[in-house]
């Protein structure tokens, strides 16, 4: 028998990799002689970094950077195997999980250190860079990354504007002219698993802001910041960066890398089953176990189990994706080629615990749908 397993993270619980060891030890309990693959996936959140650099025998780098609120943190980026393909995670120095909970604010938090880690790719020589867009704790329309870079936001006084989505709505001018040319001579892929534009109701503020520490009031400011921001992109270089669809990911990030960087945005679960070659190990499979934090009616938008679905279902492999949660609308999974769908918890436990005993939970969920579908083979 073969098992592959193709799990995102459970996020502020597992890695990816993590998750597949749990899986992995989840079936051995039950039996040794099982041929299984690993294959750590990414939707171009957390995750895709390691995701692809495992995949493809790439090298992992680091770098200090600057972390949301302007201090100095450790930022990671991978070469792939053919050392000529960069691979960055913006959470990697921009991320929500760099800021404790009582400190988290879009008004002040800047993606510069996205910039940095760009930057320090480009002098690595790489002919293409894919940066992975996903657990941000920015709200500053990527302005902070392209500081980083070399563009110039000027406010009334012709001073650099200051860091964050709360001041954003000081520009006054755009210099591209120090702007770094080799962002130009390299193909940039934008992995993305949401199609929202960068403003509006639908926009990086309304959808995403609460979550990075934003109230109701500070919202409604991010929203009429970017909205200037996509005004002034407009007057001053005669781009649209707000109606994109993926603008609005990542804070506005993902408007900036397709305005300013040429950058293209494509679906995050698409580049990683592409580069690990997913399709190969899953096509003479006998079952596929994937999984995530949470899955509900929203994994059919391009999340990871739904990726990795479409591709199993192609060789009717069946597949079991595990969640911590398990939400509404699950049904309609079933008809794009998910099996079953597990939720891995005991009973009823605070977050706190359920993040806590992830792995254990995982392992012990694994082994008990193990010891059926063995069951049924030797039936």
């Amino acid at each position: 028998m073969k098992i592959v397993l193709a799990p995102d993270s459970f996020k502020e619980s597992m890695t990816a990799k993590e998750v597949c060891i749990a899986m992995e030890k989840g079936i051995r309990n039950v039996r040794s002689d099982v041929e299984i693959v690993h294959s750590p996936m990414g939707d171009g959140g957390e995750g895709t970094l390691e995701a692809l650099v495992d995949a493809t025998d790439g090298s992992m780098h680091t770098l200090e950077v600057t972390s949301p609120l302007g201090d100095k943190v450790i930022g990671r980026f991978g070469i792939l195997g053919d050392n000529k393909t960069a691979v960055i995670e913006i959470a990697e120095a921009s991320g929500l999980h760099l800021v404790n909970k009582e400190k988290r604010n879009p008004l002040i938090a800047t993606s510069y250190g996205t910039g940095e880690l760009i930057k320090e790719a480009l002098d690595k020589g790489v002919s293409k860079i894919i940066i992975g867009l996903g657990g941000s704790a920015t709200n500053d329309g990527g302005v902070g990354m392209l500081q980083a870079l070399g563009v110039s936001f000027k406010d009334c006084n012709n001073n650099e504007i200051p860091f964050g989505g709360g001041n954003i709505n000081k520009i006054e001018d755009i210099d591209i002219s120090n702007f770094d040319k080799r962002i130009f001579k390299v193909k940039i892929e934008v992995a993305c698993d949401v199609n929202n534009p960068l403003t509006g109701k639908n926009g990086a503020s309304e959808v995403f802001a609460r979550q990075k520490g934003a109230d109701s009031n500070m919202v409604k400011v991010l929203d009429e910041n970017l909205v200037h921001l996509a005004k002034k992109v407009k007057d001053i270089l005669d781009k649209d960066i707000n109606n994109v669809p993926g603008a609005g990911a990542a804070g506005g990030i993902g408007a900036a890398l397709v305005g300013f960087c040429n950058g293209e945005i494509k679906s995050g679960i698409d580049t990683v089953i592409k580069y690990s070659k997913l399709e190969d190990k899953i096509k003479d499979a006998d079952y596929v176990f994937t999984g995530e934090g949470s899955i509900d009616f929203q994994t059919k938008y391009g999340k990871t189990p739904i990726g990795v679905a479409k591709i199993a279902k192609k060789y009717e492999v069946p597949v079991i994706a595990f969640a911590g949660k398990v939400g509404k609308g699950i049904e309609e999974l079933y008809e794009m080629g998910i099996t079953s769908v597990i939720g891995i918890l005991p009973g009823i436990v605070t977050i706190e615990e359920a993040l806590k005993s992830g792995k254990l939970n995982l392992e012990r969920s694994i082994q008990n749908v193990s010891r059926l579908l063995f069951k049924m083979q030797s039936d």
